[in-house]
């Protein structure tokens, strides 16, 4: 026997599944806005490991290879990055030049 006013069983079940479909729609959101800031974090990582490293664009046909920093935008190379040791190495070979845009040799005279 039903109570006269009583909420039913079936509405008090929609409205809770109504509810927890609000709650999942939060956590999603929450776990998108998580996955966007560690999406930044990396990149702001791989940015700042560019910015203390150097890479060689490679010789080309009348060109000398070029030593850059890590981050410049004149090659854009995101591999094969050189440890500051390594780059005072290749400045030393007489076949390879810094590039004047970033002026790798900056970096070298710093630490």
């Amino acid at each position: 026997m039903s109570v006269p006013g009583a909420i039913s069983d079936l509405d008090k079940n929609r409205a809770l599944a109504d509810w927890l479909e609000w709650q999942l729609r939060q956590v999603r959101g929450r776990i998108r806005e998580l996955e966007a800031r560690t999406e930044q974090e990396r990149r702001a990582r791989e940015r700042a490991r560019a910015e203390q490293s150097w890479k060689i664009q490679p010789r080309r046909s009348g060109e000398m290879a070029m030593l850059h920093r890590g981050g410049c935008g004149l090659y854009s190379a995101q591999l094969g990055f050189l440890t500051r040791e390594e780059a005072m190495i290749a400045l030393a070979e007489p076949d390879i030049e810094p590039c004047q845009i970033c002026n790798p040799q900056t970096g070298l005279e710093q630490a």
